[in-house]
């Protein structure tokens, strides 16, 4: 398991450490929860630790009748002779516990060391004691003592509880608390696979022992493992603890003390012992489950009737009293459980209306379809509102194929009780989601009905809605930038009568977004309008134009404005809970990072949105796109498989993902020497592109054609396509050396001179562009340009990021999370070339941090 988020830790206790060696000693506590990694972080100290240390560890069990001494145990025979005597002595009962300790003390004193005892919650008394005695004595001795335990586990009446309050008087005493892992981290850990981050991140808490077991079980709803520690930690309760967490269980999450004695009239004392046994957690407001794994795990093991009672119980308990908004999704799941569907069509629509006004748009989407499982006796409007509402929200979390379904009947269910204003409202809505859907046709035909619809009823609200769809369904296929404006204006003009700002603002974003792509004008009015929407508190019309401005710009390859529209958005969504928003932005943020140059993290990005149950059709087929172009750039095999599949996943005519991939599939082409297949797939996509303006891909299949051999058609082409095609490759590879894109800046350059193509080789090895280096080893020497340089050594070619052996040397050593100081140590080096080295590393691996790179090292090593 990677340490995430130990290095502050880490490096307190490699403090202590070296500080012990010639100073006075010290004890570090080291505290958290059961399966939080205070194992994990001791062992890599001891890795840490200078050679010339001594490394003594021991642990105490979970035993009925612990060892007397059982870490003293354990260690004994890395001890001098004298303490094992002194040890077997003990246990005979010919000797003192004192003298034993006093032996240890003379062992210490003799050697720097560190000392490890593990898990002293369960210790007997004898190493109380014994604890007791070496902290007093430490600042005379050279070791580390660190003792880990779990916090959780320990409450006022504990027996370690007394031997922490003699040692709060102690300068030389440490503490360190480990904390759950942050959603970013967790999200690093479930990198590659399958999973909801959101889902995991829930459920664990961060708890990295839950992370893993969940990420090595994907199949399995409740890890066997996490199942046995939690059925371990529940055999030592009473019966009437054992109840109490039942009850808790079954209740859910935080419960306030009134509602538990609803159900258990004296819970105080097992409530108690339930806590202390690390289970279950309270604040005197509420008790909780650490974990809601944990909580679903013990649910697991409770009778059916006794569940069914207690819902019922709580239900009757909370419907006594006054109910308020944040009431309303416990009392729905208390209905559904509690077997009466009156009550949760009482309560599920209330709390899915009220999710969705608060942006929960996930738990919105959940609690819609639990009331549709009981909507068939509703009147057929009550039904279609249902729908509808489920349907929006489905969107909003990207769960695209039961928003589909659900929007489909609310159409037909509205047509056919002859409201025509909300079946056309409907229509227009569907039409939003399939296109997201990768159903781009259905999504015309289905966006000209609802116009058609509306437009019969007269000026209406609705129809200015309709009216924006047609002109961002024109932006996004690129077309002309006049038929965007005159849906624009049309949506501008009703949206004002009607006074809809999000109309207004989305109609003009669109409009400046349509001229900004296709004339290179109008980003400072996108922006504006971008801002003039989150300023409005208009979330989901603020999330709309800042998704589209990462689009954008990286299709324009402007590597800095797509970092900063990504970060922005980024933001905005995870503010809002925006999730279909989001895998949109980030599959966008991974273009950005592809640009740039930094293969790897596009590669990263893209897998972890793939890895995400939920990614939009239009976005697997972007992702895919992405990966297919990195290997191919590499060198790899398997570039048609990920390139076809992506093509599979959305209509043809679907230009935000046919788009890129078109120039992805030339590109595979080019790269393999296949020059026919170049013109071919070029001219397939400026067919598609005949009735449609978009420079940035027009231009780029043109300049395909030319550097495949052939003869371009003229086409509308962007600033630094138009300049190749012009013979200026000195000024297509500045633009694009400005843009920040290295790889397309080395590509124009060639068609240069001789300095230009040594400049481009050494930009495509540092790139690890393996055919594109040799297709420009090909040009150099067809034109004479000599010398050629030599290309890496075979050892370095085998490497996948293009690493030399020494630089594999230093990445090892990073693993170990060693400075520069201690690698140069290691390999007999200087740490300002260590230094460079590591420099070397992170560029070649296209990572920022050391950690990352070590990370690296470890996945490349378990492929």
């Amino acid at each position: 398991m990677d340490l995430l988020e130990r290095k502050a830790v880490l490096q307190d206790l490699t403090g202590h450490l070296q500080a012990t060696v010639s100073g006075p000693g010290r004890l570090a506590l080291v505290r958290g929860e059961a399966g939080i990694g205070k194992t994990s972080v001791v062992r890599r100290l001891a890795q840490l630790a200078d050679p010339r240390i001594r490394v003594l560890a021991g642990a105490c069990d979970p035993l009925a009748t612990p060892r007397p001494l059982g870490p003293l145990m354990d260690l004994a025979p890395r001890l001098g002779p004298a303490v094992r005597t002194a040890l077997t002595g003990a246990l005979a009962g010919t000797c003192r516990s004192d003298e034993v300790f006093d032996c240890l003390l003379a062992d210490l004193s003799a050697y720097p060391s560190l000392l490890v005892l593990e898990d002293v919650h369960w210790a007997d008394e004898a190493t109380m004691d014994l604890l007791r005695h070496l902290v007093r004595r430490l600042p005379s001795v050279p070791a580390l003592v660190v003792a880990t335990y779990r916090d959780d586990e320990v409450g006022r009446t504990h027996h370690l509880t007394a031997l922490l309050g003699t040692l709060a008087g102690y300068s030389w005493v440490h503490r360190h608390d480990l904390a759950p892992l942050s959603r970013p981290a967790v999200a690093r850990l479930a990198t590659g696979h399958a999973v909801d981050v959101e889902q995991l991140y829930h459920v664990s808490a961060g708890n990295p022992f839950i992370v893993t077991e969940i990420l090595a079980s994907p199949a399995e709803t409740i890890p066997a493992t996490v199942r046995e520690a939690v059925a371990g930690r529940l055999a030592g309760l009473s019966a009437a603890a054992r109840t109490v967490v039942d009850v808790l269980a079954v209740l859910g999450h935080r419960v306030s003390p009134p509602l538990l004695a609803g159900v258990l009239p004296t819970p105080e004392e097992a409530l108690e012992e339930a806590v202390a046994c690390g289970i279950v957690r309270t604040d005197g407001q509420a008790t909780e489950f650490r974990h809601e794994l944990t909580r679903l795990a013990v649910l697991e093991t409770v009778p059916a009737a006794c569940r069914l009672r207690v819902h019922q119980q709580v239900l009757a308990a909370m419907r006594a009293g006054p109910v308020t908004a944040d009431d309303l999704a416990l009392l729905a799941d208390h209905s559904e459980a509690a077997g009466d569907p009156t009550a949760v069509l009482e309560y599920a629509p209330a709390a899915a209306a009220h999710a969705a006004a608060t942006g929960a748009h996930r738990e919105a989407a959940a609690q819609y379809a639990r009331a549709l499982r009981y909507a068939d006796g509703l009147p057929l409007d009550q039904q279609t509102s249902l729908l509808e509402g489920h349907a929006q929200a489905c969107l909003l979390s990207s769960r695209l194929d039961e928003a589909v379904e659900s929007r489909r009947t609310a159409v037909r269910l509205r047509r056919t009780a002859g409201d025509r204003l909300r079946e056309g409202e409907n229509l227009r809505r569907l039409s939003y989601t399939l296109w997201p859907a990768g159903r781009t046709a259905e999504s015309g035909r289905t966006a000209l009905d609802a116009v058609r619809v509306l437009e019969e009823l007269g000026p209406n609200a609705e129809l200015s809605l309709a009216y924006l769809n047609l002109c961002r369904l024109a932006c996004y296929e690129h077309e002309a930038v006049a038929v965007t404006a005159a849906h624009a204006e049309k949506a501008i003009a009703l949206g004002e009568r009607f006074g809809d700002e999000g109309v207004v603002v989305q109609a003009r974003f669109h409009a400046a977004a349509a001229r900004m792509l296709n004339e290179g004008c109008g980003w400072e009015d996108c922006e504006q309008a971008v801002s003039s929407a989150m300023a409005q508190d208009l979330p989901v019309d603020a999330a709309s134009c800042a998704l589209v401005m990462c689009w954008f710009a990286a299709l324009r390859h402007d590597v800095d404005r797509t970092t900063a529209a990504v970060t922005r958005a980024e933001t905005h969504c995870l503010d809002h809970d925006l999730l279909f928003h989001l895998l949109c932005t980030r599959i966008w943020g991974s273009w950005g990072l592809l640009n740039r140059g930094l293969w790897t993290q596009a590669s990263d990005a893209a897998q972890e949105v793939l890895s995400h149950p939920h990614s939009p059709p239009i976005v697997r087929a972007l992702a895919f796109t992405v990966l297919g172009l990195v290997r191919a750039r590499r060198g790899k095999a398997q570039v048609w498989p990920l390139l076809e599949q992506a093509a599979s996943l959305v209509d043809p005519d679907c230009l935000m993902a046919t788009g890129p991939g078109w120039e992805a599939r030339v590109e595979a082409a080019w790269l393999s020497g296949d020059h026919e297949r170049v013109r071919a797939e070029a001219r397939r996509g400026l067919d598609a592109l005949a009735d449609r303006s978009h420079p940035w891909l027009s231009g780029a299949l043109a300049c395909w054609i030319r550097r495949a051999g052939g003869t371009p058609p003229q086409v509308p082409a962007a600033e630094p396509y138009a300049l190749e095609l012009a013979d200026d490759w000195a000024g297509a590879a500045a633009r694009w050396d400005a843009l920040g894109c290295p790889y397309d800046a080395a590509l124009a350059r060639l068609s240069g001179d001789g300095p230009a193509l040594h400049q481009a080789l050494a930009a495509l090895e540092a790139l690890g562009a393996r055919p594109a280096v040799a297709r420009t080893r090909t040009v150099m020497r067809a034109r004479g340009v000599r010398p050629i340089r030599r290309g890496p050594r075979a050892a370095t070619r085998a490497n996948p990021y293009g690493l030399t052996n020494r630089e594999l040397d230093v990445l090892k050593l990073l693993h170990e999370d060693l400075t520069d100081a201690e690698i140069a140590a290691r390999l007999y080096i200087t740490p300002k070339t260590a230094g460079h080295h590591v420099g070397a590393i992170l560029s070649k691996l296209g990572v920022h941090t050391r950690h990352e790179a070590a990370r690296k090292l470890h996945h490349s090593d378990r492929r």
